[in-house]
Formats: structure tokens, C-alpha cells, sequence
């Protein structure tokens, strides 16, 4: 009871200055219709105002992958605040950390770096329509983009909505911006093709989570990736992976290695800040040469590969990139489904764990 009066008193007292009382909407939880307030996190712990500990499934939306407050990353920010934060300057840790992102990363020869996942959507389309010189962008139902206004259609439709209807995902979308966007189902080869051979000359981009995980981790049917590589290569459109969710979940070269498809231009984000915010758009070189100052797509801001996000990304990379990291993590994440699997069938839950590497979803 003290806990809860605890919480609904920061809440109070928050709601007075920000709308819902919360800094993102999806932070009012729908089952206590609350926010969950933690003191703070460490390693695989969270810790609530009281200091009662939780092991966190979460993980800041998969944005933790390596736990809180990773020594090494940690020390590297400590390093980073010694230097001076330097925002809105460049430095050496810039080229380092995309050297390596290039490196390991399959479609990327260039990248730049932004903050968030809207953001790094919207300038991969951007970019896409400016290399390409087409307006359209084909998207699939249920796959998530960020709150980018280009994409933001199907997301979550009631079944009264679904597709082939074309449902906005937000209120207050101009309709105009309908005419740059293409719906289809996800794993649709009919759909696929029909819709690539007929206009396919009007597509500047097809984008998809290459593992629907916004969708209760909805996996690609086999052949599906292949057969948008095979389309839109043959149509001069190009093929983004939004990585956002599932890079870094299975291996260092993200979903795209795992599944052997090399995507034109692809996103990242969530796991390379290992918390801190950095997302990553990048791609072919000859389309990210499109880029200014080289090219006519603009792409410019302020806290763009601020120091503390670099150092954390590298620090990220030098932690994964170590031999049997990958082997651990998902031997531990096959333990924890099977897990869940047997005590939802013991108790039986009509439910199961869906995932792939380490992101998973709760089916019932």
C-alpha cells in the first residue's frame, strides 16, 4: 500500500507537467493502468521505489541487451564525461565505431547516426526516394516503424480494419501522405508479386522488419525475404530491414546475416547504445553517397553520434564481438523458453513462448 501511494503521488505530481504523467505513452501500463516507477537497475535487476528487486524480461525494449549498467559500459561513459561530452563536434570515435559497424554488419558500407527509431525510418525512406527519384514506399500490416509519418499505417488495426483496408496508425495524418505508401499483408507472396510487377517502377523502397517481432514475433515464411530481394532488385526498388528490434538478437550481422538476405539500406537502434540513445541508418555505398554534403539527401542535427552514444556503442561491440557471447546468450535464452513452455502447459495455459534469438513473445 505505501508503494502504491508512493507511486501514485510521483505520478500526481508528474501528470500536473506532462501529458499522462509520462515522458512516452506506452509507459502507462495497460494491466495496472499505471506506470511502474524503479528507484534503479543493475545487471538483470530493476528495483522499485521500496528497493524490492525484479528480474527484467524487458530490458528498456530490448535497448539493455547487456544487462544495466554494463561495467564496460559504464567505464566508457565515465571516459566520455572526463573528455568533455563534445556535442555537436567531431571526433575520432565517430569513424571508429562506424569502421566497425561496417565491418560486421552485412549491407552497410556507409552509415550515419541519429537518436532515434522515427527518426532513422524516416531518413532511410527519404533517402530511398531521393536515390531512386519515386515516391512510392511499400510497408506490411503490423510491421512498426516508429511514429514516422510516412510509414505510420496498419500498425495495430482492429479487425474491423484490417487489410486491404489502409488504416492511419495515428490521428490527424494529412491525407496526402496516403499516396506515398503501399499496405500489404506480411508474408503474402501473391500480394508481393503482383504488387512489384505492376509498379514496381514506382516504388523507391520496400521496408520491413525482417522479423515481425512488433507483431508477437511473426517470422518471415521461407522464401518471403529471397523473393523481395529477387523484386525489387529487378524493379530498381530498394529493400530496407528495420533492424531497430531485431539487430544484434541472433548474431553480430544482425537478422540479415542469420537469413543470408542483404538488404539495401537497412536500420539499427535499440541494442548498439547498449541504453543509451543511438540509432544507426546505413547502407549500400552508392546510395548512402546520396547523403549530404555529397548528395541532395539532407540529414543534420545537433546531438547526431554524441559522444556518450559513441563510446557506448563500442563498448557494446567490443562486449558481443567477444568469442562465445552469442553462444551463451541464446543458450541461456533456450533455457528460459522451454521454461516458460513447461510451466505454461503444467498450469495449463492454453499459451506458448514464440521468439527468435534473444527477443521473444507470449502467445495465448
Amino acid at each position: 500500500e505505501i508503494k502504491m501511494d508512493r507511486n501514485r503521488d510521483l505520478w500526481d505530481q508528474a501528470s500536473e507537467f506532462l501529458p499522462g504523467g509520462v515522458c512516452s505513452s506506452a509507459r502507462v501500463n495497460q494491466a495496472t493502468g499505471s506506470p511502474f516507477y524503479i528507484s534503479r537497475a543493475n545487471g538483470s535487476k530493476v528495483y522499485d521505489l521500496e528497493g524490492n528487486d525484479y528480474s527484467d524480461l524487458c530490458l528498456s525494449f530490448g535497448a539493455s541487451l547487456l544487462g544495466h549498467a554494463h561495467p564496460r559500459v559504464v567505464d566508457t561513459i565515465n571516459q566520455a564525461l572526463d573528455m568533455g561530452i563534445m556535442c555537436a563536434y567531431e571526433n575520432e570515435w565517430h569513424s571508429r565505431l562506424a569502421q566497425r559497424i561496417a565491418e560486421t554488419v552485412p549491407c552497410i558500407d556507409m552509415l550515419r547516426f541519429t537518436m532515434t527509431g522515427t527518426e532513422t525510418t524516416y531518413y532511410a525512406v527519404k533517402l530511398a526516394r531521393e536515390y531512386t527519384g519515386r515516391t512510392l514506399v511499400v510497408k506490411f500490416e503490423g510491421h512498426f516503424h516508429g511514429f514516422n509519418d510516412y510509414l505510420a499505417y496498419n500498425y495495430w488495426p482492429s479487425r474491423e480494419e484490417l487489410w486491404p483496408n489502409f488504416t492511419p496508425a495515428v490521428q490527424g495524418l494529412p491525407a496526402y501522405l496516403e499516396q506515398g505508401c503501399i499496405v500489404l499483408p506480411f508474408n503474402d507472396f501473391e500480394r508481393a508479386e503482383e504488387t512489384l510487377n505492376q509498379r514496381g517502377h514506382e516504388i523507391a523502397a520496400v521496408i520491413l522488419e525482417p522479423v515481425n517481432f512488433n507483431s508477437c514475433t511473426i517470422l518471415p515464411q521461407p522464401g518471403y525475404l529471397e523473393l523481395l530481394r529477387r523484386l525489387t532488385m529487378e524493379q530498381g526498388s530498394l529493400l530496407i530491414f528495420d533492424e531497430i528490434l531485431s539487430g544484434f538478437r541472433t548474431e553480430p550481422g544482425c537478422m540479415q546475416a542469420t537469413y543470408g538476405i542483404t538488404p539495401d539500406l537497412c536500420t539499427l537502434g535499440k541494442a548498439i547504445g547498449a541504453g543509451v540513445p543511438l540509432s544507426v541508418f546505413g547502407g549500400k555505398r552508392e546510395i548512402m553517397e546520396h547523403v549530404a554534403p555529397l548528395g541532395k539527401a539532407q540529414h543534420s542535427g545537433t546531438y547526431n553520434g554524441s559522444l556518450i552514444a559513441m563510446m557506448a556503442g563500442n563498448a557494446f561491440l567490443d562486449v558481443i564481438l567477444e568469442d562465445g557471447f552469442y553462444d551463451g546468450l541464446l543458450e541461456r535464452c533456450e533455457r528460459f523458453y522451454r521454461g516458460v513452455d513447461e510451466i505454461m502447459s503444467r498450469l495449463g495455459f492454453l499459451g506458448r513462448v514464440r521468439a527468435k534469438g534473444a527477443r521473444f513473445s507470449l502467445l495465448f
